[in-house]
């Protein structure tokens, strides 16, 4: 079902999942798919996108320092003061001038990370979203789903980050964390099992930004997933 969405405004797309579920890799495909269909395609991710998002990218994904991993609200500030640079520079803009924005990761990361795999507040981290984002939620979140054993293997050694390298039942609980926020959300995510061949995930991505968006999207391209590189 389409959403609403004030005239004029462009579209925001996020992809979330556990670690291995093809985020990147998805979006990038996304981005090519869907560059004829609408005016302008946005791609970004978090933490990034700004110069300030990439800083804290290395600062949080990076090996743990000589004093050990930061506090989980440490953690999750550092995330949202990313998030904040991105709305303001990257995202909004792109929205004013109607295109469509995908990001690798949103604000539903942090509350799944932090929130129920690091055992902070759920709620408290949501206020902390909405003063970061200055409420801005997605239009649509595809959330790529996948077993954590299947999400963890796809990581080559050179990808893993401080938080892939984090014990089986941390990533559980962050898949967990996603489904339940799929749950209870059902408007604004679209399950796809990212186990599949990835011109069906990526067609099925296709038809949630066609169906929930009202995006004429046309059909899935082998070639969009070919040029994709299947790290996300």
């Amino acid at each position: 079902m389409e959403r609403e969405r004030p005239l004029g405004r462009g579209w925001f797309v996020t992809l979330e999942g556990p670690d291995g579920s093809g985020k990147t890799t998805v979006a990038r495909a996304l981005a090519a798919a869907l560059a004829s269909a609408v005016p302008e395609v946005v791609l970004t991710r978090e933490p990034g996108g700004t110069p300030l998002g990439e800083a804290v990218r290395a600062v949080l994904l990076g090996v743990e320092p000589s004093g050990g991993a930061p506090d989980p609200r440490a953690e999750a500030l550092l995330f949202n003061a990313a998030r904040a640079q991105l709305v303001a520079d990257v995202i909004m803009p792109a929205l004013d001038r109607g295109a469509l924005v995908l990001s690798a990761r949103y604000a539903d990361s942090t509350a799944a990370y932090q929130g129920l795999g690091r055992g902070l507040d759920v709620r408290a981290l949501r206020d902390v979203e909405r003063f970061a984002t200055r409420g801005l939620r997605p239009d649509l979140t595809i959330l790529l789903d996948v077993p954590v054993e299947v999400g963890l293997a796809r990581k080559s050694p050179d990808e893993t980050t401080r938080f892939e390298a984090l014990d089986v039942e941390f990533h559980e609980q962050v898949r967990r964390a996603f489904l339940a926020f799929a749950a209870a959300e059902p408007e604004r995510f679209a399950v796809i099992d990212a186990t599949r061949d990835p011109a069906a995930v990526l067609a099925a991505a296709l038809d949630a930004i066609r169906d929930r968006l009202g995006v004429a999207t046309g059909s899935a391209s082998r070639s969009a997933v070919d040029r994709a590189d299947r790290s996300g």
